[in-house]
């Protein structure tokens, strides 16, 4: 069953040249090249795109929204489950912008599980004087009922075998970064007691946005690409404490970027549809 859509009103944002050099200091790279008037690497646009919902209207999990409230419809958990990114220009660092959210579909399922509901946030990101979004992001999410049920997260790792691959290991300062520099209070990011207890994960959960950066400046420092549009799917999570892999996994004209787990288990995937070098 679809629901009435909601927006939210248009708002000014900037993206600041403090705020570009905080994402870089988050990735260890130096910002001695991040001026104002240059283009803002692409996939750094999140801090863009981050709420100031009150504390006292924050979801029960944390979630603020992120640009428009989630409605909470009796389902305490959320899940994002994939995102797709149109990169149509660049932002210049110290622009002014214009920034448009909306949920454009909500929809109630039953499953075996019980009910659930499929959210999908679109975000338009128009530079001050220009008539067209230079990035378009679609964000889709589940709202899940809670869960007594504690699934395992353990197995025999298995080797990643994709002859370009890069490993790393995200850790709570990261997470804790990413999700300051977001203004992103869920939960299952920052708080372990609620994300082992409530939750039922082992540990904190790997943003997946913190996922998509990871991948989209694998494009940039190790392929050399310039991103025009990516489709993103998350499929298991990620965790703090534990080492992941980003390897390259492309066939003909579409790079598919995969993202495996401690354990060889893939985590998320990533299409670049269109891009340069």
């Amino acid at each position: 069953m679809r629901e009435q859509i909601n927006s939210a009103p248009s708002r000014l944002e900037t993206c600041s040249i403090s705020n570009a050099r905080r994402v870089a200091a988050m990735l260890d790279l130096p910002s001695e090249g991040l001026v104002e008037g240059t283009a803002l690497p692409r996939g750094w646009h999140f801090t863009l795109l981050g709420a100031d919902t009150m504390r006292s209207q924050l979801r029960g999990d944390g979630f603020p929204g992120l640009g428009i409230p989630l409605p909470e419809l009796g389902l305490p958990r959320l899940l994002q489950v994939g995102r797709t990114v149109s990169f149509r220009g660049d932002i210049p660092i110290g622009a002014n912008i214009t920034r448009l959210s909306s949920i454009t579909s909500l929809e109630r399922k039953s499953t075996r599980s019980g009910e659930i509901a499929i959210v999908v946030v679109d975000h338009r990101l128009v530079v001050v004087g220009e008539s067209e979004p230079a990035i378009n992001e679609t964000q889709t999410f589940f709202l899940l009922p809670a869960s007594s049920e504690r699934p395992s997260y353990e197995a025999e790792p298995e080797p990643v075998t994709l002859s370009r691959q890069k490993s790393f290991t995200p850790d709570d300062t990261l997470l804790f970064q990413y999700s300051a520099l977001g203004f992103n209070s869920h939960k299952i990011h920052l708080d372990r007691a609620y994300a082992r207890d409530v939750e039922g994960f082992p540990d904190l959960v790997v943003n997946g946005g913190l996922t998509t950066l990871l991948l989209t400046e694998y494009l940039r420092t190790e392929l050399k690409v310039t991103p025009r549009q990516l489709k993103i799917k998350y499929t298991a999570p990620l965790f703090s404490g534990r080492s992941l892999t980003i390897a390259d996994d492309s066939q003909g004209d579409v790079l598919n970027i995969k993202v495996f787990n401690n354990y060889g288990e893939v985590a998320a995937q990533m299409e670049v549809e269109a891009y340069e070098y």
